[in-house]
């Protein structure tokens, strides 16, 4: 029975002429001869049943028809190329890769890394912070700790936790301003606000916490708005006003005395945080003692309500 997809040497043969524009070209790049480079191609020929190849004298070109083949054809490889970079990178350099949204890596993770590298001695870990999600099939090198629904883009995840919000302010700001302690005070104080834009806009804001209290007619005007979460919490220390702020972003703020809480009522945040991975990720030394530790975390975290 005759194979659906052509023989890999006759698809690279094809790739490479296309991109480089003759058969001596592609012959040289591959380390073989023209003759073994025409022969490639019609073997594709015949495999398609279609004309790839116009020539006029010695000269040799793509046909139409061949042309958006070979652009598909093109992406692949292009997809082979970075997969065999990320196996050479894994075999260059031996650092744990984890990358996350900025702030769940600098104010849940990073205050807690301590504990995991006490246990597992000289890990190296990479950490990248980035609101980009990875390519969920080029992730196989490195953890993602992300948040909600685009977890199920990765081929692994567990949950983390879920998050909980209420309002926060520097000890100086209540100190001016213990009306802060209610939510009727709160609705006339300045207000700090977090918008992480159109995909996450079931995340609460201060209408919300203000709706839940009961407490109408409140048109929010906040004196500032942030797209990370560490700016608006860094805002708040500044004295500037309040931020509705997510328990496991400001907990280390809390315990050193930067924030205060101010209300004991909280609200629950629509969806988890995830710690996902790729399907080789786990092979990486130390890897499965990371997934277990950062996963004993958010449970722990869960467990402190």
């Amino acid at each position: 029975m005759k194979s659906f997809l052509p023989p890999l040497r006759a698809l690279q043969a094809f790739e490479a002429f296309g991109r480089l524009g003759s058969v001596s070209s592609a012959a040289q790049e591959l380390g073989v001869t023209s003759g073994a480079i025409s022969q490639q191609l019609k073997v594709l020929e015949d495999h398609l049943e279609l004309k790839l190849i116009n020539k006029d004298g010695r000269r040799a070109a793509l046909s139409t028809e061949a042309k958006a083949y070979h652009r598909l054809v093109t992406d692949g490889f292009d997809r082979l190329r970075t997969a065999q970079s990320v196996v050479q990178r894994a075999k260059m350099d031996a650092d744990l890769k984890v990358s996350g949204l900025p702030t769940l890596l600098l104010k849940w993770l990073n205050p807690l890394l301590h504990d995991f590298q006490s246990r597992v001695e000289e890990i190296p870990l990479r950490l990248e912070a980035t609101h980009i999600e990875p390519d969920a099939e080029m992730s196989a090198e490195m953890f993602r700790l992300t948040y909600g629904s685009v977890a199920q883009r990765f081929p692994h995840s567990r949950q983390l936790f879920v998050d909980t919000c209420f309002p926060v302010c520097s000890p100086l700001f209540l100190e001016n301003h213990p009306e802060a302690r209610t939510a009727e005070g709160l609705s006339r104080l300045s207000l700090i606000d977090i918008d992480w834009g159109s995909a996450y806009t079931t995340v609460p804001r201060w209408s919300d916490w203000f709706a839940e209290h009961d407490v109408g007619d409140v048109r929010v005007k906040p004196v500032a708005v942030h797209s990370l979460s560490s700016s608006a919490l860094e805002a708040a220390v500044g004295g500037q006003g309040v931020v509705l702020a997510q328990r496991s972003f400001v907990s280390f703020d809390l315990e050193l005395g930067r924030l205060v809480r101010l209300s004991d009522d909280s609200l629950t945040m629509p969806e988890a945080y995830f710690v996902c991975w790729g399907d080789t990720t786990l092979q990486q030394p130390n890897a499965r003692d990371f997934l277990n530790w950062v996963t004993a975390m958010g449970r722990k975290l869960s467990a402190s309500v």
